[in-house]
């Protein structure tokens, strides 16, 4: 693609995300207080990343924006929606991520972003409790009331562009039906019947933004816009989508530390993951119901890059579960456990023990700031549909199930599709593959 065909980061980029809690308010805080020159956006790809490029025959390595027009972070502009009615100030506070000192130089502007009422269903997460939500009869209406939502902050802000993110907690699990989510018309028809066990929230937020022609991200395990409806809504109004599941700790950590493994030819007998979390999300993944979502996404990591059919005496009976536990004092700070059991040499058992001791939001943060520019820039490209280049970001990668198509989990095969992604838009050779 030539890059006269990526159109220019031209006025304000709206930023909607989808609750107002720790990861949203972090991400908030800290793009405002980057523009002060007061902190510094690390761990974020479009800021500090450079990638080498080509083009008749003379090569560079350059950061992102030299490769492609992105929007700047004074390009930004943020609303939330929450069902706590506490604005971005008091939310920050509350989460206890960031310190007084990171907040108060941007007291203002948080002040300033009033969380709009949520598109909420209980049922979807039982543990929260909140009375800022929109009151509508059905799946339908909450759409509807979303689009002007979307309509009115565009409006007011004098955005030219707008990209929808969730930040949310996991709601419950959904399974894929094809009576209900194959056909745009099929999933019209269940919202407008106001049919809550095949339509989550989740989905209403993500029909309202591909209608007003916004980018969607999931970044919450939830079945929203990886079903053939959403695609198709995708395809209609030309617009990107990515998802799901931010990938910040120890999936971030498996899906490096795995090709290690499967590069050395060595065998996995079994992989145990367990966390203990104290933030909202916790919370909510307590609920046995929440927590299943979140166990589909983390499971489906290893498999995929330690396949048993490519390699049967290494791979055919990997052991693996994983575990969240609610744990109050920690708060923010995750704690990941992981213990490796893998054979070696003649079948001789060895073993790897990680301890990721992070914190939630802070690396979630610099993800939501890459995939709100990404999805921006890909849109200006002219791109739609699932944006598999963004896999790099997420724990279980969007793809086409209907045709049989497997996620690509494998950290650095996936920077290579983001690399290669950028090179295309931004008018370069694509000169690696992917074997």
């Amino acid at each position: 693609m030539n890059s006269i065909n990526v159109k220019p980061a031209e006025g304000k980029l709206g930023v909607m995300v989808v609750g107002c809690g720790a990861v949203a308010t972090t991400f908030m805080t800290g793009v405002l207080v980057a523009r002060k020159g007061l902190a510094k956006p690390i761990g974020s790809l479009t800021q500090y990343d450079r990638i080498r490029v080509s083009r008749n025959g003379k090569e560079a390595t350059l950061p992102y924006g030299d490769i492609v027009s992105m929007a700047s972070l004074e390009d930004l502009v943020f609303a939330t929606w929450d069902v706590y009615p506490q604005n971005a100030y008091q939310a920050a506070v509350y989460a206890e991520v960031l310190k007084a000192k990171d907040i108060e130089p941007v007291r203002e502007e948080l002040e300033a972003i009033r969380p709009l009422p949520a598109a909420f269903d209980k049922n979807y997460a039982k543990r929260i409790d909140g009375d800022n939500v929109k009151v509508c009869q059905t799946r339908w209406e909450m759409v509807e009331a979303l689009r002007k939502d979307i309509q009115d902050f565009k409006a007011k802000e004098g955005c030219q562009r707008v990209v929808v993110i969730w930040a949310a907690s996991t709601e419950i699990y959904v399974p894929y039906d094809a009576q209900y989510h194959a056909t745009l018309e099929q999933l019209e028809g269940a919202m407008k019947a106001d049919d809550r066990a095949h339509i989550a929230p989740s989905m209403c937020y993500a029909y309202a933004a591909m209608a007003e022609g916004c980018p969607f991200i999931m970044g919450a395990p939830n079945t929203t816009v990886d079903i053939p409806a959403m695609w198709e809504l995708a395809e209609k109004t030309r617009t990107p989508i990515a998802g799901k599941d931010f990938k910040t700790g120890q999936t971030l950590v498996k899906s490096g530390f795995a090709p290690i493994i499967k590069t050395r030819a060595l065998g996995l007998a079994g992989w145990f993951s367990t966390n203990i979390l104290g933030n909202r999300d916790g919370l909510v993944l307590d609920e046995p119901a929440n927590f299943h979502t979140k166990e589909v996404s983390k499971l489906s990591t290893l498999e995929t890059i330690c396949k048993a059919d490519d390699q049967p005496d290494l791979y055919s009976d990997i052991y693996h579960k994983v575990r969240i536990n609610y744990y109050p004092p920690r708060g923010d700070d995750k704690e990941g456990w992981d213990n490796i059991d893998i054979f070696g040499w003649m079948g001789y058992p060895m073993q790897i023990k990680i301890n990721f001791l992070c914190r939630d939001s802070i690396l979630a943060a610099p993800l939501l700031l890459d995939l709100v520019l990404l999805s921006d820039v890909a849109q200006r490209a002219g791109r739609y549909g699932i944006q598999r280049f963004l896999s790099f970001y997420l724990k279980a990668p969007m793809h086409d199930f209907t045709r049989g198509e497997e996620p690509n989990n494998h950290l650095f095969e996936q920077y290579i599709l983001l690399k290669n992604a950028l090179r295309e838009m931004g008018g370069y050779d694509v000169d690696e593959t992917i074997n």
